[in-house]
């Protein structure tokens, strides 16, 4: 994975749980690609269709709040999400998304419009909408973590480097 991604910004508001996102209790009985084409309905109607492969969404805080549920990332990669920049996440949800190979950035997020084209080095910890004079520090993820969104994942990662086993 390159430490570069850029994309096109999607906004959500603060306080996204994964309920809001990707219940079943929405879609009972039904998989995560169908999930996926529903992603958000609620807070924002047609999220899903608008967003396209390798798109950044850019939310407030507590993305993910209040979740451990791993489907959530799984749902946000089939969609195609690029990456997710939010001024703060749920703890265990920014995990599991480096886990499944879904790069995360918390920083301000202040500025930011819908469909503005934004860049994340992931390296560097900077986030920056050239067309706004907007650049944000943010925490650098370390190049361990790095590699494992390079892998795809955690699980991909070990099975590339048994040494770490």
């Amino acid at each position: 994975m390159t430490a570069l991604i850029r994309g096109k910004a999607h906004l959500l508001g603060d306080d996204i749980n994964t309920d809001l996102h990707c219940s079943s209790k929405y879609h009972p009985g039904r998989d995560n690609a169908y999930v996926a084409q529903y992603a958000f309905e609620q807070l924002a109607p047609g999220f899903a269709a608008r967003l396209a492969r390798g798109d950044v969404i850019v939310a407030g805080r507590n993305f993910g709040n209040n979740s451990s549920r791993e489907q959530a990332v799984h749902v946000l990669r089939m969609m195609g999400v690029g990456a997710i920049v939010a001024a703060s996440f749920g703890r265990q949800f920014f995990r599991n998304c480096i886990n499944n190979g879904l790069p995360v950035v918390e920083c301000s997020v202040n500025g930011i419009a819908e469909n503005d084209e934004i860049e994340l080095d992931l390296a560097a910890g900077r986030v920056a909408v050239a067309a706004r004079g907007i650049v944000r520090e943010a925490p650098p993820l370390p190049a361990e973590v790095r590699a494992i969104l390079g892998a795809g994942g955690l699980i991909p990662f070990l099975k590339a480097h048994p040494e770490w086993v």
